[in-house]
């Protein structure tokens, strides 16, 4: 198992999931406003604390660079202590191809904790480490096309907008796709 190491920013600490954070896994895994964004159709709410803690051990089990980190708030505030949602970087399977080198950054919060920069700010800060640390030489963000607050995050984080395509080669249909090399986000 790769347990990725913790990240922490001015706001936030970035780490693996552990089993106690699956109330709250199963609370933003089980909300269709969430889910609707995160896979293909059909979309399937989290059915109970065993799914959550399922989904915390294959969040911890990836192979590395790839990584799964629970956004969790220390800002002084009301969410304090708050596991707001997660950020993570994913291996890309092509759906004609397999896996060719090719990963993505991604994101999720609970309702409660949008509208705050978590998520540009977590983003922010793997970028700096899977990009600016050399693990990897570019990432994608790929995402629905009518997904407006992430296609918001991926600008203010300074992603390259390569538009929507039609037939997305990793999870087919009309997609939203934004790019960064290594390279332009050490440049930024």
């Amino acid at each position: 198992m790769s347990v990725p190491a913790t990240i922490r920013t001015e706001r936030l600490l970035l780490r693996p999931y552990v089993h106690a954070d699956a109330p709250r896994v199963l609370d933003i895994h089980s909300r269709m406003e969430v889910i609707r964004w995160l896979s293909n159709p059909p979309f399937v709410p989290m059915a109970d604390l065993d799914a959550a803690r399922a989904w915390i051990d294959r969040s911890r089990d990836k192979p590395h660079p790839a990584r799964t980190l629970a956004i969790e708030v220390h800002d002084g505030g009301p969410r304090d202590g708050t596991v707001a949602g997660s950020v993570a970087v994913s291996r890309l399977e092509r759906i004609e191809g397999g896996h060719v080198g090719e990963h993505e950054v991604g994101w999720h919060l609970h309702p409660d904790c949008t509208g705050h920069g978590y998520v540009t700010e977590a983003a922010t800060a793997l970028l700096d480490r899977v990009l600016g640390g050399g693990e990897l030489g570019e990432v994608w963000c790929d995402m629905y096309a009518d997904n407006a607050p992430s296609v918001a995050v991926a600008r203010r984080l300074g992603l390259a907008d390569r538009g929507v395509i039609d037939d997305d080669p990793w999870y087919g249909g009309p997609s939203r796709l934004f790019h960064v090399s290594a390279a332009d986000w050490r440049g930024r």
